[in-house]
Order: structure tokens, then sequence, then C-alpha cells
């Protein structure tokens, strides 16, 4: 077995505070390759189904409705969103590998208003969501491709050369993925999202880096976005909210990993390996206070490291690593 370089995850770093003229956070703007909000509702399905799709679509980022559903169903819902909402570039559908070959459908999608669509594989640096991309970008040009996901430089590099438009980078990270306990396989996700990076930028690839998982706070979003994420995918954190899926029971609302067994029971009618695991999340209210926060961090975060534009924050932060100390540090410590 081969030694890689060690990996950092995003509790491992801070940014550092820097010389700023930036006299407000919301004076910070968050545009991102033409989205305001460049945040994506992960396709789960106790995430983004279609009222999920209409807020986020409507602040400006991306919706991607989940693929656990039949078809028909997911068609009713991209109209939806496409009657619903009032920006109409970020509606996106997620399908698996051999959908992406069922012209039917995604011709559908395209004319009922879908413009992403989300080749949703767990394993990304396979050859089936390779195959799955060549086919897309060859028989539908104008659409946008996400891939995913993958842990690597050279998982993403590999996609971007087939065609992706955007690649969700980062492998085992996730609220409800238990993946690297399963396999021993993955790498943390800011490292992955800083190594993808300075893949893209060294080879001028225009391909975007999506950062997907372990993402807890709107601080691990202003990092991610540091080391070079294009756009942020979300799960856990808009779980929970009166537009996620799902019954609100007793205060909760359930989050379950797409590779959980409750969640393959329900769609496959069988389990094979478990990858992920199913949760109470306590409510949270509208999804709007959350994007409200996330904003407002996003823009504390631009305006310490001395950029009134989000787009500007790679090139111009700085990080430096901190001990395990400090997590304690950096928590509220005066509250019994």
């Amino acid at each position: 077995m081969k030694k890689n370089s060690e990996s950092l995850c995003f509790d491992d770093i801070l940014l550092l505070p820097g010389y700023s003229n930036v006299e407000s956070r919301k004076n910070v703007d968050l545009t991102m390759y033409g989205y305001s909000f460049p945040i994506v509702a992960s396709p789960m399905d106790t995430v983004c189904e279609w009222q999920m799709a209409i807020e986020i679509v409507n602040e400006g980022g991306i919706g991607i409705i989940h693929r656990y559903m039949d078809t028909a169903e997911r068609l009713y819902q991209i109209e939806n969103v496409s009657i619903s909402a009032h920006n109409k570039d970020g509606i996106g559908v997620a399908l698996s590998s051999l959908e992406c070959f069922d012209t039917q459908f995604i011709d559908d999608a395209v004319d009922l208003g879908c413009n992403w669509f989300c080749i949703d594989t767990a394993n990304g640096h396979g050859e089936a969501a390779i195959r799955a991309t060549q086919h897309l970008r060859a028989y539908y040009p104008g659409i946008n491709i996400m891939v995913g996901n993958v842990a690597t430089a050279e998982g993403y590099a590999r996609l971007a050369d087939v065609g992706a438009d955007a690649v969700r980078v980062g492998i085992g990270g996730g609220a409800t993925c238990i993946t690297r306990i399963v396999s021993g396989h993955g790498m943390p996700t800011l490292q992955s999202v800083m190594d993808a990076y300075e893949y893209k930028i060294n080879n001028n690839i225009k391909t975007l880096i999506v950062a997907d998982g372990g993402l807890r706070t709107s601080g691990d979003i202003v990092k991610a976005f540091a080391a070079g994420a294009d756009l942020v995918m979300l799960g856990s954190m808009l779980a929970g909210t009166e537009e996620a899926p799902g019954k609100l029971i007793d205060g909760f609302k359930e989050l379950r990993g797409m590779a959980s067994g409750e969640a393959q029971m329900s769609w496959k009618g069988e389990i094979s390996v478990v990858e992920g695991v199913s949760a109470k999340i306590k409510y949270k209210g509208f999804v709007q206070d959350i994007f409200n926060q996330i904003k407002g961090g996003i823009g504390s975060g631009c305006s310490y490291s001395g950029v009134s534009k989000l787009s500007e924050l790679a090139e111009n932060s700085e990080y430096t690593l901190v001990s395990q100390a400090s997590l304690s540090e950096s928590k509220p410590h005066a509250i019994m």
C-alpha cells in the first residue's frame, strides 16, 4: 500500500484575518459563476424535493431533486418548480448512471425547464459514471452536467475531461455517511477540494468544483470556498426545515443517508451494503432563516479576509493549522 500525503479536515484549519476595507458583510458580492447564492441542495429524499428546490432556486442557488422516485414523479416535481420559481436557472434533477441513457426522460425534463442533470453515483471514479457523462455530453451538449462523488484531483480531472460541467468533490464526509467506516476509503473533503482546485488552476480547467460532505456550519462553507470550491452542496444543514421532505413528528424530522438501510428499503425494497445511517433532526423552521445565516456567515468570512467578492476569496485567503484544543477555544465556553 502506497502512502499519500497527509490530509486536512475543516477542523484542522482556521482562516487568518487580514486587512479589510469591507465596511459591512452585507456589501459582499456572493455571486459565483452567475449564481447569487452558490449553494446546492443535496439530492437526498429528506432534503430536496420541489418545495426545497423552489426556495433555493428563488434565492439564486441550485436545487437537485433526488432520484429515489420514479421518472414520472420526478417530472411532476420539475414542473412544480418550473411553474413556481421566479428564477429558472437552477432547476436540477438527479439520475442514475443507467438513466442517463433514458432519452425520453431527459427530453421531457429539459422541456419542463430542468437545466442541471446530476449523475448521482456513490463512486464517481467508476467507469459507469465516466460512460454516463460521455453519453450525456455527446447527446445533450446544451445541458449542465454535474457528476460525483470523487475524492481526488485525478477523479475530478477524469470527469472534467469527458465533459462534466461540475464535479461533486468529497467522499465519506456526509452527516449520515459511513462509507469510510464500511469501505476504509475516502479523504477529508477540505483536502479533496484543495487538491482539485490546484489541478484546476494549474491546467486551466473550467469544470466547477462542488464541495460536498462534512460541512456543518457557515464557517465550514467559508473554508470550502477559500479552498477553491465554486459551489457548495448542503444536506444536513438544510434538513429538518419546513421545506425539507418528511413529516414533522414531536418536533423532529428524519434525515437519512441515501445508502442507509431505510432509504434502500424504501426505494428498492431490499438492502444491499449499508453505507449510511438514519437519524432524527430537530425541526429548524423555515429554510429562509438558514439561508440568511449562511449568507451572513459567508459575507462575514469574506470581510475578515478583506475581499468584497466571494469569487476572490480562494486567491486571497490564508490558513493556519490549529490543534484540537482550538476546537474547545472556538466554541462558547462561558455557558453552563
